[in-house]
Order: C-alpha cells, then sequence, then structure tokens
C-alpha cells in the first residue's frame, strides 16, 4: 500500500518513517511538507494512504482535505493538537493519532487500515457490497449540530427520526441534527439493538417502556422519557418475530 507523508516538521517525517518501518505493507513513496505540495504528489504518486499534519503552513490538513475531489485516499491525521477529533471524523478520517505517536497506538490503526482495505476485496470476490462495520452499543460516537458537540454511546440514542436527508438524534436531553439520512443511519447501527419502527423512526429496544395493540394490527411502543413510536401491522409482525421466544 503506498503511503505519502504530509508533514511540516522534517523531524516528525523522519520518525513517522522510523515507526512504518515496522509494518512491511506500507511504501513509503513520498513526501510533502505543506499542502500545495502534498497535491502535487498525490497527483503523480495517486497514494492510497495520507499521513496528514494538521497545523501547517498556508493551508491546514483539513482544509487540504476539504479540498479533494473523490475518489480520497485513506486518511490518517497526526497532529499535537487534540481539539480537531470532531471535524476529522467528520471528514471520514480513518483515525487520529496524537504526537509523539505512540507505536501501539499505530498498530491499531493499522489493524482499522487492514479491516477496512480487506473488506472490499472480499465483497469484490463474491460480487457482493461490504457493509461499513456496526457500531456496538458500547461503541462511542461524534455528534455535532453546528458549535455544539457530544460523544455519546450508542446505547443512549433511544430514537432516531427521518427528516428528509437529515436524522434528529434523541439521546439523553439533546436532539441534534444530523445531515446523513436514516437509511445510512441504519446501515451503521446493529439490528440486535436497533429497530426500524416505520419509514421515519428507528427506535432502541433497550429504552422501551411498555407496549400497546394500536389501530389495524399495529402496535404503539412508548419509550422511557416519553416518546410513543407507532408501529404498522406488517412492522408490528416483523417486531413479533424478531422479539419472541
Amino acid at each position: 500500500m503506498k503511503a505519502l507523508l504530509i508533514d511540516d516538521e522534517r523531524l516528525a517525517r523522519n520518525e513517522l518513517r522510523r515507526l512504518l518501518a515496522a509494518f512491511p505493507e506500507i511504501e513509503i513513496v513520498g513526501e510533502a511538507a505543506n499542502a500545495k505540495v502534498a497535491r502535487e504528489q498525490l497527483a503523480a504518486l495517486q497514494p492510497d494512504l495520507l499521513f496528514l499534519d494538521v497545523q501547517m503552513p498556508g493551508e491546514t490538513g483539513m482544509e487540504f482535505l476539504e479540498s479533494l475531489e473523490a475518489p480520497v485516499p485513506q486518511v490518517i491525521f497526526t497532529t499535537a493538537y487534540d481539539e480537531f477529533a470532531v471535524k476529522a471524523f467528520e471528514l471520514n478520517a480513518l483515525d487520529y493519532l496524537l504526537k509523539p505517536v505512540d507505536p501501539a497506538r499505530l498498530a491499531l490503526a493499522m489493524g482499522k487500515l487492514h479491516e477496512k482495505m480487506v473488506a472490499p476485496a472480499g465483497a469484490a470476490a463474491t460480487g457482493k457490497t461490504a457493509p461499513r462495520d456496526r457500531l456496538a452499543a458500547e461503541d462511542k460516537v461524534f455528534v455535532r449540530e453546528g458549535d455544539r458537540c457530544w460523544f455519546v454511546e450508542v446505547r443512549s440514542i433511544r430514537l432516531l427520526e427521518s427528516e428528509g436527508n437529515y436524522t434528529r438524534v434523541h439521546f439523553e436531553n439533546a436532539q441534534p441534527q444530523l445531515f446523513r439520512s436514516l437509511n445510512a443511519m441504519e446501515e451503521r447501527l446493529d439490528p440486535k439493538f436497533f429497530f426500524r419502527a416505520n419509514r421515519r423512526e428507528m427506535i432502541n429496544l433497550a429504552w422501551i417502556d411498555k407496549i400497546e395493540p394500536w389501530f389495524s394490527g399495529g402496535l404503539l411502543v412508548h419509550l422511557k422519557g416519553g416518546a410513543k413510536v407507532e408501529l404498522s401491522r406488517r412492522q408490528a409482525q416483523e417486531f413479533r418475530d424478531k422479539m419472541s421466544l
């Protein structure tokens, strides 16, 4: 796998080279000290992976990544600043490593990279599209709306509501709106814990307080916290099949 190191500090690039020597599958094909050179290297070398610093003279790493047109290589940020992590994951970065980079932490990032690259290869062999990794109940996710940010456990999300191309996520006392469709959210959430109640809503099964019969063979689900969600007859039957012994 071809990698490009983008960092304005030569010593930081040298240290990363030293650490990456433990991963023979990574071939470092170039280096860049700023976004302008990085863009030239990207076009010429076609790397599969970028190790990208955040704070660089002129164009920042974030601005550089936002400016790239698809397809974009996998990106692992390497930076001394932890306050940009939320933005990094919003830009679909594979990982976010703090300097000085810890070898064990780098190994974890390489593990993520391996999983990311192997899954599409397996899907190509079977002719099927590989799904993204499902989020476990204990996983934590970044949620952002405007200037507000949260880092919440998936298990604390009790309800998701579709609002066109957006989804409103209910957890604790917050209800931020995310620029992601409910269908996309459904692909990431584990069906063992989350159930698509209807076209507009998805519920966390652990948050169900009580259930009562509803019109035309449907069900009315009461969630802890007061929300009520209707299940159509078809979804109610699927729910019964899923939850029955």
